[in-house]
């Protein structure tokens, strides 16, 4: 019944070739014509092709006729590669009963790529290593494949070696996934189980869900039901991809395909969410559903006031294709109206950026990132505090707790030092090292989330020259020293650039923060005292000096008693011009306090 079904997914760092060998298995197996193939062909967003990045998993159903005689239905499941994104791939992959790992040659094994390794080994998929880009002058595919062997105890001699992009040896990896990979279990007469494994807005259709049939049938004709939302529905159209949506009417166990729902928003069709038939008594959800939970907070205000209401409805246009961007309307004393909005970690806060400036035309401001802190309050009530501003009064205070990550960063040995110094510098904790062979070396730290957001990743890159790569996940909140550290520009505090620090850097971070606003804040016609204050006490101060008119200009000689009344009548001018004066300040100042780490 299913052993002609193969359901796997390519597990790789990014940047190792994992779209274009998938567009290679689409031309192998004529899935779409020489007329209308592109390169990365299952990446839609022109974000995804610019960055060379996957930002959604997508799907693509492909018929091959194998070595054996028989023609075998393969369904690829194409996922993001980026960290931010591991809850979509974790869903991925419990849709799949095999995988391929592709290794650059040249790379070698990154973090993120034993990350997701790991996850698709608890999920109990067949793992199928393969040596991706051996046409290139620097690739090593011998050394890579002893990493892959010490990895997953696969010989050296039995890991395949291909070049996707000339797409050589293509065949044999569509010949190994017909072998390795076994055919998905389920039962047909049971009561109809789909995963949800991840969805998108359609204006038509609206919201189409990602799903693997698990048990069952299910017909255009069913009333349906989310078991973890409890939204019933009845579908607009259900289908498979190829890789283009395509209407079939059912879809049965084992496969792969597309339930149209007619939802308006994605939240009532969340990833990890199971579809059955509306019915008295549900059948038993699948396991591992659960919310997505945003990490890094940020302030997103529309540069022009008028631009508000765009702002709102694109960020409500978003969310119908993002479920994990939530958003809520805050107001800042010196940007005015906006949105706080949460986000999987700083990678996704950059795409969602690209997304409002490109798709959507509007030009706007972003606050410094900061993470959700557990507040405990000496009346003993806990609060989530997710913007420095909403922190209450230290007086009411009893602790700050902060969230902790365990970060995995995979380098070349000879980076070793570099890495353990900038970890350390930035409160991480060493735990343990594991060698994946004689020249890499895996370093096991604990760090704060608040360290990690900023430009861990970017120093980390330029430390190891780019060899270095990360992986992260949440562990705990920890009782912390931590502080809110205020800047008060001309005396007002400009709560957009408030940061929650720990008490020992405060001192240094608020130095390091005046002395580029000094520089970034514009001259006004009075003294501008800028200020940083931590525990209610002023820790550093400076002035961005008066521009001076010459009003003594048009004294030539005379008596000095003239020129005194001039400067005393410009005096007062500019005493009473700071008191009802105000300083503009520009953006480049906002994203001066993400530029405070060491380079």
């Amino acid at each position: 019944m299913f052993e002609h079904i193969r359901n796997f997914c390519i597990i790789a760092h990014i940047d190792h070739g994992k779209s274009t060998l998938a567009d290679r298995m689409i031309q192998v197996t004529n899935t779409i014509s020489d007329r209308e193939m592109t390169d990365q062909v299952l990446d839609s967003m022109d974000l995804e092709r610019e960055k060379g990045v996957t930002i959604k998993a997508s799907a693509v159903r492909m018929n091959y006729t194998a070595e054996d005689g028989n023609t075998y239905q393969l369904n690829l499941i194409d996922t993001p590669g980026h960290v931010d994104f591991g809850y979509e791939v974790s869903r991925a992959l419990n849709a799949c009963e095999g995988a391929l790992l592709v290794v650059d040659a040249s790379q070698g094994m990154e973090a993120q790529t034993i990350a997701n390794l790991y996850l698709a080994l608890e999920a109990d998929l067949e793992i199928i290593p393969v040596i991706n880009k051996i046409d290139m002058i620097s690739a090593q595919p011998d050394e890579v494949a002893e990493q892959i062997g010490n990895l997953i105890g696969t010989p050296k001699e039995d890991i395949l070696r291909i070049s996707a992009k000339e797409g050589r040896n293509v065949i044999e990896v569509l010949e190994a996934v017909v072998k390795h990979v076994p055919p998905p279990k389920g039962d047909l007469d049971a009561p109809p189980r789909a995963l949800v494994f991840d969805s998108h807005y359609d204006s038509f259709k609206g919201v189409v869900a990602y799903v693997r049939m698990v048990d069952g049938i299910l017909q255009k004709s069913d009333d349906l039901q989310m078991i973890a939302t409890g939204v019933d529905f009845r579908p607009v159209e259900i289908g498979v991809f190829a890789p283009q949506l395509k209407a079939t009417g059912e879809i049965r166990a084992g496969e792969v395909g597309y339930i149209a729902t007619g939802l308006k928003t994605v939240s009532e069709s969340r990833v990890g969410d199971t579809v059955t038939l509306k019915a008295k008594t549900l059948p038993p959800a699948l396991p591992g559903y659960k919310e997505v939970k945003p990490m890094v907070f940020a302030g997103i205000y529309p540069v022009e006031g008028e631009d508000y209401l765009d702002l709102k409805e694109a960020l409500e246009k978003l969310q119908l294709n993002d479920a994990s961007l939530v958003f809520e309307a805050e107001t800042s004393q010196a940007l005015n109206f906006g949105f706080r909005c949460g986000f999987l970690g700083m990678f996704h806060m950059e795409i969602i950026q690209e997304r409002l400036e490109r798709e959507y035309d509007l030009d706007i401001i972003i606050t410094a990132p900061s993470v959700e802190y557990e507040v405990v309050l000496k009346s003993g009530e806990t609060i989530r505090v997710g913007s420095p501003a909403a922190l209450p009064d230290e007086n009411s205070i009893e602790e700050i707790r902060e969230p902790w990550m365990e970060i995995q960063v995979f380098t070349p040995t000879e980076y070793y030092g570099a890495v353990m110094d900038m970890t350390t510098k930035r409160r991480g904790v060493y735990l343990s090292e594991e060698y994946a062979s004689s020249d890499r070396v895996q370093l096991n730290f604990e760090i704060p989330l608040s360290e990690l957001i900023v430009d861990f990743f970017d120093v980390l890159k330029s430390r190891s020259r780019g060899y270095a790569s990360l992986d992260y996940h949440f562990k705990e909140y920890r009782a912390e020293d931590l502080t809110r550290l205020e800047i008060l520009v001309n005396g007002e505090p400009v709560d957009a650039l408030a940061s929650i620090v720990h008490k020992e850097h405060a001192y240094h971070r608020g130095q390091a923060l005046i002395t580029k606003l000094k520089d970034l804040i514009p001259r006004q016609l009075f003294v501008v005292p800028i200020q940083a204050s931590a525990s209610n006490r002023v820790i550093s101060r400076a002035n961005v000096k008066a521009l001076r008119k010459d009003v003594l200009a048009k004294c030539y000689g005379g008596d000095v008693t003239r020129k005194r009344k001039l400067l005393e009548k410009q005096k007062k001018g500019k005493k009473r011009m700071k008191m009802v004066g105000s300083v503009e300040i520009p953006q480049e100042a906002f994203l001066a306090v993400l530029k405070l780490g060491d380079d």
